[in-house]
């Protein structure tokens, strides 16, 4: 598998696990907008449940929008003791 093709398969498995956990979210937001509780009780686990969400998908995103950083093939070798006399 080529540097291209598992960057590929990385970015795409990034995006399935977005996908999956905003769902996942979305279900306990409308389990909880479902419970009897009393607004506050809902008020604090929504604002928990936003938290976890931010916290488990932010970095998510950011690693996808990172740019890819690349050295030419030369540039990634030591140089060679003969070179640095």
């Amino acid at each position: 598998m080529g540097l291209e093709e598992r960057r590929r398969t990385i970015r795409e498995q990034r995006l399935l696990l977005i996908e999956q956990l905003e769902a996942l979210y979305m279900s306990a937001f409308e389990r909880l907008g479902q419970q009897e509780m009393g607004e506050g009780a809902v008020a604090r686990l929504t604002q928990l449940l936003l938290r976890s969400r931010e916290a488990a998908i932010t970095p998510l995103q950011e690693e996808i929008e990172a740019p890819v950083i690349t050295t030419p093939a030369d540039a990634a070798q030591p140089p060679s003791a003969e070179q640095s006399t």
